[in-house]
């Protein structure tokens, strides 16, 4: 295979969401080429071997387990190490102790990554705020840093509006926006179902009565990891299936629309964050944010997750 033709990805760190994402990536068959590093290099070692004994039913892809040297050259480089949310912690509580893992990782990132060349796309909790401090501590180009953000919210949302009106996932549409987390909030005012407004649908359907669930599904899926956690200690399968979404994306620059978490400069009076809001991606990483016309409540919404973010942010003085 010629050099240029080998599309390489390096997922930092081994646990349940990274192997799982390594897993799915594997199927989806958009790398030639996936390193996995972990702490833990024997763990990393097993999830490599496990992989590839399964080589012979899906296409071909190097899959091993290697140090920060062998990210070299990478297109792409997924960050799914720290510490894992535990039952009752929110993603925030989180924060102290994996922005301090991050600065090793970002540190041993860059010395072998050309920003110029290579992504960022960040998952580990809490994302936005891990996001903004990838690109504060790697130097590269806010387009080349990103999150997973909402990507997986705006699913959970999309699902159980589905399941609660009785149709077809994919016929719904709609985004979470604002911080992956407590502070999130639904954009009812562009959520549709067969093209028609949630409210004009709403109107035609008989599921419920004036409206009364609409609050109920946004709090589910508020509130769907932490009820996932205390049935099964982690989630892993859909965040890793967002994540092969977004790389996707990605490596066949579909310019398509995902609700990743961006570093906004001014776009929806927003600035000096990393927020999820509709945005253009594709193999440049981040091609645009797009300023969709939201209400007034929703602005003052995605305003206030913003600044609970920030404040958050100044804390931790990257």
């Amino acid at each position: 295979m010629n050099q240029k033709d080998i599309h390489k990805a390096t997922i930092v760190g081994a646990g349940f969401v990274g192997s799982t994402t390594a897993y799915t990536l594997m199927l989806g068959g958009l790398f030639s080429e996936l390193v996995l590093i972990d702490i833990n290099e024997t763990k990393a070692r097993g999830e490599a071997m496990d992989l590839n004994h399964g080589m012979p039913f899906a296409k071909p892809v190097k899959i091993y387990q290697g140090s920060y040297a062998d990210s070299k050259g990478s297109d792409l480089i997924i960050i799914t190490a720290g510490a894992n949310q535990k039952e009752g912690e929110t993603r925030i509580d989180l924060v102290h102790r994996n922005v301090s893992v991050f600065k090793s990782i970002i540190e041993q990132v860059i010395q072998y990554n050309r920003p110029e060349d290579a992504l960022i796309l960040v998952v580990t909790n809490p994302v936005d705020i891990l996001t903004y401090a990838a690109w504060k501590l790697s130097g590269f180009p806010a387009s080349h840093v990103l999150g997973s953000g909402t990507v997986l919210d705006t699913a959970r949302f999309r699902y159980l509006l589905g399941e609660h009106v009785g149709v077809d996932t994919r016929n719904v549409h709609g985004y979470i926006l604002g911080e992956h987390g407590d502070t999130e909030l639904p954009a009812w005012s562009h959520t549709s179902i067969a093209g028609m407004s949630v409210e004009t649908y709403c109107n035609t359907c008989r599921s419920c009565s004036d409206h009364q669930s609409m609050d109920d599904i946004f709090q589910k899926v508020k509130n769907s990891a932490y009820e996932i956690i205390r049935a099964k200690g982690a989630t892993y399968f859909a965040v890793a299936l967002a994540v092969q979404r977004i790389s996707e994306a990605i490596m066949r620059d579909e310019h398509s629309i995902l609700t990743v978490s961006s570093i906004l400069s001014g776009q929806y009076g927003v600035g000096d964050v990393a927020v999820s809001v509709p945005t253009i991606v594709g193999r440049d990483g981040i091609k645009e944010v797009i300023e969709i016309p939201i209400t007034q409540e929703e602005m003052r919404l995605l305003h206030q997750s913003a600044e609970t973010l920030k404040s958050i942010i100044k804390e931790l003085r990257l």
